[in-house]
């Protein structure tokens, strides 16, 4: 059977000291999960458990909570996005919320300046990060743990299997796993395959935080594609703002800029007045920023 350090609050008392700072309540649906995913962190079984609900219903707290259950019990944990923005937006929120209760959080992703990766390396293998967020760069070779309790992975379907393993493979101590929350805005066929056959547990946060508007959901046919076009200009004509994306073609971070390149032409063209911007994989940081 595999084994996992428990992992239970300690006196220092940091998920509550973390609740007390949020701007914001929890949700019946997030207190649910989260005393869900305590109970799993409390056993010495490895936690394998998917966190879903749609965008803003407030996985990241949840994963924030978990993190807080950990590191009060002496551990560290690692959040892993996809991509470098996604991570970036974990790492402010979390920044925001932890370093106020004395927590460091170190930041990896491949784009790093040598100097900057050693230090943050540094301060990982030393322990006095106890939270590393950022893309895959946590899991390559060169990163080491003193003691990784917690392993939390954004949209977890962009992760391939041997990239879990890989992770899994950080704690070398005493033959035991660190815990896993996979958390994903997508329900896939794929998650449903591994809860059939992977005892993977799902917690499922169904209710928005007060105040966000309910997602309304329409379907069009290609044919109607001017009249997907109009609207958008009617919303932008409000001052409000639009998202188009692009599909991926080929599942690599090599993206396929064609569709979106092609779409940004035709939107601009079809859009005079309106300011339309173009982000894809391949662009800078920098460049990303801007747009």
């Amino acid at each position: 059977h595999l084994k996992a350090p428990v992992l239970q609050a300690h006196a220092q008392g940091l998920p509550e000291r973390l609740l007390a700072v949020l701007p914001f309540q929890l949700t019946g649906a997030q207190q649910r999960v989260c005393a869900e995913i305590a109970a799993d962190l409390a056993r010495p079984v490895p936690m394998h458990r998917l966190l879903q609900g749609d965008v803003g219903s407030g996985k990241t707290v949840v994963a924030a909570l978990a993190a807080a259950v950990a590191m009060d019990a002496g551990w560290q944990c690692a959040l892993m996005a996809p991509t470098e923005i996604l991570a970036e937006q974990h790492f402010r929120k979390l920044v925001d919320w932890l370093a106020p209760l004395g927590i460091k959080v170190a930041w990896l992703t491949g784009s790093l300046k040598a100097k900057v990766k050693r230090e943050q390396l540094a301060a990982v293998a030393s322990g006095e990060a106890q939270l590393v967020v950022g893309t895959h760069a946590v899991i390559q070779d060169q990163v080491e743990f003193a003691k990784l309790g917690l392993a939390l992975i954004d949209e977890q379907h962009r992760f391939g299997v041997a990239q879990r393993l890989q992770l899994r493979s950080k704690l070398q101590s005493r033959d035991l796993e660190p815990h896993l929350l996979m958390m994903s805005a997508t329900p896939i066929p794929r998650t449903l395959a591994m809860t059939y056959l992977a005892d993977l547990e799902v917690s499922t946060i169904d209710e928005l935080p007060p105040g966000r508007t309910p997602v309304l959901t329409k379907v069009f046919a290609e044919s109607r594609r001017d009249e997907v076009v109009a609207r958008i200009r009617d919303e932008a004509a409000q001052g409000r703002q639009v998202y188009w994306v692009c599909p991926l073609i080929e599942e690599s971070e090599t993206l396929d800029l064609r569709h979106a390149t092609q779409a940004h032409a035709e939107l601009g063209a079809a859009l005079p007045g309106c300011t339309v911007g173009l982000l894809h994989g391949r662009m800078k940081p920098a460049e990303k920023a801007a747009v």
